[in-house]
């Protein structure tokens, strides 16, 4: 392939997928993001907000939005692994433990299967907290094929 068909806005083509690639992206939450994913989604439940009412809680402060947590396969998905020009089609997930403003979540997306007559590929997708599992499940996306493309 030459360098002149490359498109860097693109990520990677059904065609280059391959089952066990694997990417990562990892980030800490700070206050602010939680507040602004709040005012963003409207999901301003005091359990992510308010330490007073979060202290009477099991989990006796205030925790990260799960949603917030898990978008960082979004990241991933658009950014990574397939990258941009895909497009996230689902999501199945399974919230394991709360995270906290401070914490560093570190996301990954592993291919497990390619669906070729779909244009589509399944991810496994994980996010730890240190060696602990926060939250895990399985992405669905479609993916651009160079062979659709040229058609």
């Amino acid at each position: 392939m030459n360098n002149e068909s490359i498109d860097p806005r693109h990520g990677y083509w059904l065609e280059d997928l391959r089952v066990g690639m694997r990417a990562e992206y990892a980030k800490t939450f700070s206050t602010d993001d939680v507040v602004k994913f709040s005012q963003i989604s409207g999901d301003d439940n005091p359990l992510h907000l308010d330490e007073t009412f979060a202290a009477q809680t099991r989990f006796e402060t205030p925790i990260i939005h799960g949603m917030l947590t898990t978008s960082l396969w979004s990241t991933i998905v658009g950014t990574l692994l397939p990258g941009p020009g895909c497009a996230y089609m689902s999501q199945q997930l399974n919230f394991y433990r709360p995270v906290s403003v401070g914490q560093r979540v570190s996301a990954s997306l592993t291919v497990t299967e390619i669906l070729a007559d779909k244009q589509q590929a399944l991810l496994d997708a994980e996010a730890y907290v240190g060696d602990t599992l926060v939250a895990g499940g399985e992405t669905r996306v479609w993916v651009p094929s160079r062979l659709a493309k040229s058609n």
